[in-house]
This record gives C-alpha cells, sequence and structure tokens, in this order.
C-alpha cells in the first residue's frame, strides 16, 4: 500500500507520524522536491518532510465517507462560488460555505460560513446546496428592493453577509464582470462576489447614522491625527481614538 509513484497535492493519505508504528489519516499538502511530504492531518497537525515509505494512499475515500448520504450528492457540477456543505476536515457533520476554488485535481477550497477557511477538500466531502433552502425566510425582504440596475461602486447598502438572513449596512467596494458585488461592511469586514439578491440600497444615506447623535456633529473637517470618537464596527456605542488615514472616498481609519 505504500509503495507506487509519486503523490500530488490533495490526495487522501494515512502516515506514521513521526515515524511511529500507527497510520493516521491526512491529505498532501506539499510535494518536496527531495521526493518528500508534506502531510496535513485530519486531526489539525502537520508534518513535513514525510518519507514516502511511511505513506499510504487510501484505498478507497467513499467507503469512508458512504455513511448517511449518497455518493451522487456530492461534489457533481460544483463551481467556484457555488454555496455548498462540506465535511470539514472529513468529519461526519456538514457545515455551509461557498467553494472558492476548484483545483486542477478536482479538489476545492472551502470558505466555511463560520470564517474557517479549508483547502483541497475532497468532491466526495462537498455537496450543492439547494437554491430554495439557501435563503432563510427570517428577516426576508421583498424582491422589489434587491431587484434593478447595477450597483456602482462607493453606493451606499445592506447586504446579507454570507447569505444570511439579517441585513448589514455597508457599500459597495468593487463591481465584478460576472455581476456579483465586493462589499465593505461599516464593521470592517468585507465579502467578496456578493450576489445581488443578497444586496438592497439604502433608501437614506443618513437613517443609518441617525441614533445617539446628529449628523452634523459627524465627520465634518476631520484631518489625520485628529482626536476623535468612532462607533467601533458601527455599533452604537463610541470610543475615542485618532484619525490615522482620510481615504479618497471619505471613509476614515481609526
Amino acid at each position: 500500500e505504500t509503495e507506487g509513484g509519486a503523490l500530488d497535492e490533495g490526495t487522501k493519505v494515512e502516515a506514521r507520524y513521526r515515524g511511529k508504528a500507527k497510520y493516521y489519516p491526512g491529505k498532501i499538502s506539499r510535494v518536496r522536491s527531495n521526493g518528500t511530504y508534506d502531510v496535513a492531518y485530519d486531526d489539525g497537525e502537520k508534518e513535513f518532510g514525510v518519507k514516502r515509505e511511511m505513506i499510504k494512499v487510501l484505498e478507497s475515500n467513499s467507503r469512508s465517507r458512504s455513511r448517511g448520504r449518497d455518493d451522487s450528492d456530492a461534489g457533481d457540477g460544483i463551481g467556484e462560488g457555488d454555496k455548498v456543505e462540506a465535511r470539514y476536515r472529513g468529519k461526519m457533520k456538514w457545515y455551509a460555505g461557498k467553494v472558492a476554488r476548484v483545483r486542477s485535481n478536482g479538489t476545492m477550497d472551502i470558505h466555511y460560513d463560520d470564517g474557517e477557511k479549508e483547502l483541497g477538500v475532497d468532491p466526495s466531502f462537498v455537496r450543492a446546496v439547494k437554491k430554495s433552502s439557501s435563503r432563510s425566510p427570517r428577516g426576508r425582504r421583498d424582491d422589489s428592493e434587491t431587484e434593478g440596475g447595477a450597483l456602482e461602486e462607493g453606493t451606499k447598502v445592506e447586504a446579507r453577509y454570507r447569505g444570511k438572513a439579517k441585513y448589514y449596512p455597508g457599500k459597495i467596494g468593487r463591481v465584478r464582470s460576472n455581476g456579483t458585488y465586493d462589499i465593505n461592511y461599516d464593521d470592517g469586514e468585507k465579502e467578496f462576489g456578493v450576489k445581488k439578491e443578497f444586496i438592497k440600497v439604502l433608501e437614506s444615506n443618513s437613517t443609518s447614522r441617525s441614533r445617539g447623535r446628529d449628523d452634523s456633529e459627524a465627520s465634518d473637517d476631520i484631518r489625520e491625527d485628529d482626536k476623535v470618537e468612532a462607533r467601533y464596527r458601527g455599533k452604537s456605542k463610541w470610543y475615542p481614538g485618532k484619525v490615522s488615514r482620510v481615504r479618497s472616498n471619505g471613509t476614515m481609519d481609526i
């Protein structure tokens, strides 16, 4: 089981961690020029420069993943940007996320909705999310609020961060050629490739700043190094600080 040709990155294997007798499951994360391999184990450990004789390729990935779901549910026809569920680190539970990249060897990089990222996920561990289930009925807006012409960079919007039900205020940071948008949220988060149906244009930018102080008190004639108070990540409480940079779009680094 340990003999054979060179292994590829992303190959599911078992390896003898630190040369001990017991094999542990993982995947090849790097092929080194000296014929050794870096192994990313399923339990989170990593080992570098593992010799080929310490590694065996799993005979069938499908046998260890067959419980609880048919293979026909997983991997087929999934592309970059698709909403999916994946079995994080090969465990039994499925977690929601998005395909960030489809690699040439068929594995996928997944950005999970909870913020975790996983690289080189075997397609057997990934399943597409049906469109009907990807949008929660709670807190939905009328389609008339999100439909219409293309948005422009700098437009004040609210968007459903990572496709969840709640809308968060922000600004269009980039208009992509595929019709999606990059969002710079007011709390400092950024999201790329957001679909139009998850975005609504704010009717009035002034409404988002009305709580706690008048607009006349905010942002007028503020320059770099000025002492200021700011609402950290858009929350209601104001915190003292200093302006380190005034950007060309009118926003500030605090």
